[in-house]
């Protein structure tokens, strides 16, 4: 949410001192948080509020809390509202607030930076050896080679971040001090943490791994996928259809070059020329409920479709979200090579 301090001024200021805030902000920011003694939130200010008071006869030296809009839009820090803030950004409101259940400020969203605000806690896997992609990964590990002037694993937390979330945890074994190294530093006013895996634990063991996390719902993804997924969709999905576990899937065709007969025992009863037949694969993309984590063995090799398979056992819903955009799973040298051509021509 970056830094709210420039935002936020106390409502005894005048309206001068207020303007002269404003004047330092970026011209796609005018906006001002209004807080009282108690830093609570009261109003908001922009540079039209200011012009139209002055217009109806407001003084330069008067209280900005005299001419504040105190009708303002705001989310809870408690339960972000993500079907709300689609609408905020329908209705072009740039900067919105957060508040905590005193009224207080917790942050401030850009919302025309922002495709959406999720509250979701994210997990990339990064701990794989990248063998097929030899000799490139020998000392490199995958989630670093560069997809045009860009680390693969970093279109993943660039997009991530700006669907607005900032819980960004990212586990680590092959060559993982490189990774470390690499996210030593902020992305995007983000700190993304590494976490070391002891052991080459699978796709999902290492989520015992975190400490703890901070939402409800965990979003879990192989950081070696270059996909331009709409995360709030997915999201929104995930809720509407009350899923214990999202599986992002992509459409998989496989064509027959051949006619093919159905049978009854020997007997054939049709036959069919050239079929093709239309399929949905995981694309390595997940919505998990915190909860079920407990479900997890800990210390042990665990992967996504041995707790698939467990959820479905256990009668969890286990629903699939078809991507419509681009996906692509950076395995072996002629995906890497696609990859590279689609970041030429589009944006990710």
């Amino acid at each position: 949410m970056g830094n709210t301090e420039r935002f936020v001024i106390r409502d005894y200021v005048s309206i001068l001192e207020a303007l002269k805030v404003l004047n330092r902000l970026p011209s796609n920011t005018l906006t001002l948080f209004i807080v009282d003694e108690n830093n609570r939130m009261v109003g908001t200010l922009t540079d039209g509020d200011i012009r139209r008071s002055l217009i109806s006869g407001a003084q330069l030296n008067d209280p900005v809390s005299s001419v504040m809009f105190t009708h303002f839009r705001y989310v809870k820090s408690s339960g972000i509202d993500v079907r709300a803030i689609r609408e905020l950004k329908k209705l072009q409101i740039a900067l919105v607030p957060c508040l905590d259940d005193e009224h207080r400020i917790t942050g401030v969203y850009n919302l025309r930076e922002l495709r959406s605000v999720l509250p979701v806690d994210a997990v990339l896997m990064a701990g794989g050896k990248g063998e097929r992609l030899r000799p490139l990964t020998e000392k490199t590990p995958k989630p670093l080679l560069k997809v045009g002037d860009k680390c693969i694993i970093d279109y993943n937390v660039e997009r991530l971040i700006s669907y607005g979330i900032d819980r960004i945890s990212v586990t680590v074994n092959y060559l993982a001090e490189q990774i470390e190294v690499h996210f030593s530093k902020l992305v995007n006013d983000v700190q993304v943490n590494c976490v070391r895996e002891p052991q080459f634990w699978g796709t999902m063991g290492s989520l015992t791994l975190i400490d703890s996390f901070y939402n409800d719902t965990i979003l879990l993804m192989n950081s070696d996928l270059f996909t331009n997924i709409d995360y709030e969709d997915f999201y929104l999905h995930h809720i509407d259809k009350k899923a214990d576990l999202s599986v992002a899937a992509v459409p998989y065709l496989v064509s027959v070059p051949y006619a093919i007969f159905k049978t009854e025992a020997e007997r054939v009863l049709a036959l069919e020329e050239k079929p093709t037949y239309n399929y949905y694969a995981n694309a390595g993309i997940y919505l998990i409920k915190k909860e079920l984590l407990e479900l997890m063995p800990r210390n042990a090799f665990y992967n996504a479709t041995d707790f698939i398979d467990l959820l479905i056992e256990k009668g969890k819903r286990v629903v699939r979200f078809p991507i419509t955009g681009n996906w692509i799973d950076i395995g072996k040298p002629e995906d890497y090579k696609r990859a590279q051509d689609l970041a030429r021509h589009i944006e990710m």
